[in-house]
């Protein structure tokens, strides 16, 4: 079961004519084109929602540059929040598939020469290559800072020592944005970000991780894995700019994504309170259950408002540094909420292994950690209000 946006958000002045008409069509041909993850093989379901998205068109969205196969010069925030939300609502791979091929092509089309920007980027939005985004560590997730691969430069090439994990994509990417320390200074400064190869010598997946909702990820090693120096994006030491610069792009659509989880928990919950009988009556008829709904309902729209408030603001120039993460944060713990509440009224249904709102329990969980834990998100929030107030 699927759940479209409600048409009184699209008919808010945030959103364009062709915003509404993405809106639309992806929630149409998803209706038509996805299916539920059966549990198997995984690597392969996901391959083929990356191939169906590219060729489909809908992966142009999430890829920033015309010339190479982008919807627009500049990745729209808005567009992109409106893919994720429509696609988690229908299926949380297809999701995981959109925003991967987005995040890690991101910094290629931010940073990435004319050269690195035509290999990559076109492959990516027609589904042809998948993308990965390398950024975290054993010893550095949240603290970017902390980041110890190293990267040192030898004639026209770096060597690469060191580990990545937590990838999203890892073992399937045709190719992985990876983040290392090019200089000596520690914290944030001295990284670089450059395109590594699947198969370039010295890289291997050294371990395959398994999570409560499965997708593709991985730990990489890196042992005297030689790069080019042309495969580098930006400037030496500009490393951490661009890693922040893609996650402020693609923070809004980790609430999308929950928004879009939060709507089909909702919509699967009013299909079962109204034909559910109980004691005379259904269990739409009981009080408790419309408090129930009343409070899902409101939550959702609420992220759902700072959601494309700071799509918006983003795609006007804005820096939504304390917008997005109050998006992220309001929009992936009420999501929570909701889909918890949904389960409640299951009853047992609402556990029972494979059923939609327990695959979909397991799925809200991780955005409350991935690209910056909820807590992280208030600590943001915090700083940015005593900058204003200073």
């Amino acid at each position: 079961m699927g759940a479209a946006l409600t048409n009184d958000l699209l008919d808010l002045p945030l959103f364009e004519p062709a915003h509404r008409a993405l809106a639309g069509g992806l929630a149409h041909w998803s209706a038509g084109h996805l299916r539920q993850y059966d549990g198997t093989d995984v690597d392969g379901h996901c391959r083929d929602l990356v191939r169906q998205l590219g060729a489909a068109g809908w992966l142009a969205w999430a890829v920033g540059g015309a010339a190479y196969g982008g919807a627009r010069d500049a990745i729209d925030t808005r567009a992109v929040c409106l893919a994720r939300e429509t696609l988690a609502a229908h299926s949380g791979l297809a999701d995981f598939a959109f925003a991967m091929q987005g995040l890690g092509s991101g910094a290629i089309a931010l940073a990435g020469s004319a050269a690195l920007k035509q290999r990559y980027l076109s492959r990516v939005a027609r589904g042809e290559a998948i993308a990965a985004f390398a950024l975290s560590e054993p010893q550095a997730g949240s603290d970017v800072g902390a980041v110890a691969l190293a990267a040192r430069r030898s004639g026209d090439a770096y060597v690469l020592d060191g580990e990545k994990t937590w990838i999203s994509n890892g073992g399937i990417a045709d190719f992985y944005v990876v983040f290392a320390r090019t200089g000596p200074d520690t914290g944030t400064r001295g990284l670089s970000a450059f395109v590594v190869d699947a198969d370039a010598a010295g890289l291997s997946v050294a371990e395959r991780i398994e999570v409560s909702a499965p997708h593709p990820l991985a730990r990489l090693r890196f042992a005297g894995c030689r790069v080019a120096a042309l495969q580098r994006l930006g400037e030496e030491g500009e490393g951490f700019k661009l890693a922040m610069r893609t996650l402020d792009i693609f923070r809004c659509s980790v609430a999308a994504a929950a928004l879009g989880f939060a709507r089909h928990a909702l919509a699967a919950a009013l299909a079962h309170v109204r034909g559910r009988s109980l004691f005379g009556q259904t269990l739409a008829d009981f009080q408790l259950t419309q408090s129930k709904l009343a409070v899902m309902a409101s939550e959702i729209d609420a992220a759902a408002l700072l959601t494309y408030r700071a799509a918006w603001r983003r795609d006007q120039g804005h820096a939504v540094t304390r917008e997005a993460a109050m998006a992220k944060l309001a929009a992936t713990e009420s999501a929570q909420r909701v889909i918890d509440g949904a389960v409640q009224l299951h009853g047992g249904l609402g556990v029972v292994a494979n059923h939609p709102m327990e695959r979909l329990y397991r799925e809200i969980r991780a955005l409350r950690i991935y690209e910056g834990a909820s807590e992280v998100q208030q600590l943001i929030i915090a700083r940015e209000l005593l900058r204003a107030g200073g």
